[in-house]
């Protein structure tokens, strides 16, 4: 395409890009943006180098005069989006991206391969953490996914609510904390299950996690308090029935005396498994392949398209696809939350062509990302700040959003075209 509109002349053309889903995964209620951040850093240091140019010239992908643009490429346009951990809807303009064609064209894979892993994982990890209240989450994926995505998923995670991940490489990245537990192969290298215990005790203090569904749970508690006291961390527990095992373990550890010990629970949790257990005595949740997939949900759909492009008269003018279930709506996109005078998220409306009107009770959407290539404002969006802007957002939502039953979004998409 790059080479086309180089060879037509349209490649220099003003143009605006917009990132959006149509829909939302099947009887979700609301998205979550998220990889925002690691899009920004993304977008800074895109460059076609030396092996990549060589690839393309002796692949014969493109030609000399493409090959010079892509050596010389630098993202010098302007960037808008949604700030990182907002919620969004169907057809919310989540980032939009404003160059002339051949440089805003580019970046459509990249910030989609981003956005679309980062914000189905966030999504799902809403939705659990809803389901959890207060009770934390561990974020326990990497063995699930391809090894960066599962570092991308710790970061998306942590972002919609979730405490920890067992990723030390997003620790060492990004920050996001880590904690994990010890696995059933600890148990199984040592002679009996109280030498293992007594081993891991001792290296890493009575504070420890200890897994005790290896052979027999009411054993192997018994075992787990004996050596380590009331002071013992937690109990892990990953098969069988969780409510009813819980209930039990739960029971014989204060029988014990054991009472501040704590009781995590993993084994192929999702949003569902998760308030199932709500009525029990858990107090972490340890998830893993449902979140890095997120939830029967891998992508969140969203697609890169131009709205809106510089004509001939050097006027711009929206554009749009009309096909059949794949329409798009032309024209450079605003948008806010309307909300109600108490702050409750009423609807979704997008303005086309200029900012809708705020009736005083409204929340602007789009901020400024990058200007002329460069970030805006970068310590606004940090892990953390998205982190609280989630939940914040989230919690503005009506109470329905959070239902885990299937719906409708939790808020319409409102339209108003100012060009009449």
């Amino acid at each position: 395409m790059v080479e086309a509109a180089l060879r037509s002349g349209a490649a220099s053309r003003q143009c605006v890009f917009e990132v959006f889903a149509r829909r939302l995964p099947e009887g979700r209620r609301y998205g979550v943006v998220a990889g925002t951040g690691r899009l920004l850093d993304e977008i800074e240091a895109f460059r076609f180098g030396d092996a990549e140019l060589r690839r393309l010239r002796d692949s014969h992908v493109v030609d000399e005069t493409t090959l010079d643009f892509l050596a010389g490429y630098r993202f010098e346009g302007d960037v808008w989006g949604y700030a990182e951990g907002e919620c969004y809807f169907p057809g919310s303009p989540v980032l939009v991206v404003e160059a002339d064609f051949a440089h805003g064209v580019l970046l459509e894979t990249l910030v989609l391969s981003i956005l679309n892993h980062d914000s189905a994982v966030a999504s799902a990890a809403s939705r659990m953490t809803a389901a959890a209240g207060s009770r934390p989450c561990i974020e326990m994926g990497s063995r699930r996914t391809h090894e960066e995505a599962a570092v991308a998923a710790a970061r998306a995670a942590y972002v919609a609510g979730f405490a920890t991940t067992s990723n030390l490489e997003a620790g060492r990245r990004y920050g996001v904390p880590t904690a994990g537990t010890a696995a059933h192969a600890f148990t199984l290298l040592h002679d009996d299950e109280r030498e293992a215990f007594a081993a891991q005790i001792a290296t890493l203090g009575k504070g420890t996690t200890l897994l005790v569904d290896t052979y027999d749970v009411p054993t192997a508690v018994a075992t787990a308090v004996e050596l380590a006291g009331p002071e013992l961390g937690a109990v892990r527990l990953d098969s069988g029935d969780l409510l009813v095992q819980a209930r039990q373990v739960r029971d014989q550890l204060d029988q014990l005396g054991a009472t501040d010990t704590r009781i995590v629970v993993t084994s192929d949790l999702d949003e569902y498994a998760i308030a199932g257990l709500a009525a029990g005595p858990v107090d972490l949740y340890g998830v893993g392949t449902s979140l890095v997939t997120g939830s029967g949900a891998p992508t969140a759909g969203m697609v890169y398209k131009l709205v809106a492009r510089e004509d001939e008269g050097g006027t711009l003018v929206g554009v749009a696809k009309k096909s059949k279930d794949k329409a798009s709506v032309a024209g450079r996109k605003y948008a806010l939350r309307r909300r109600s005078p108490d702050g409750v998220a009423e609807a979704e409306v997008i303005g086309v062509g200029d900012a809708p009107l705020d009736d005083g009770d409204d929340r602007t959407l789009l901020a400024p990302l990058v200007r002329a290539g460069e970030r805006v404002d970068p310590g606004r969006h940090t892990l953390e700040a998205a982190r609280e802007r989630h939940g914040a957002s989230r919690a503005e939502l009506p109470a329905a959003a959070l239902r885990l039953q299937r719906g409708e979004p939790a808020i319409p998409t409102e339209y108003v075209d100012s060009r009449g």
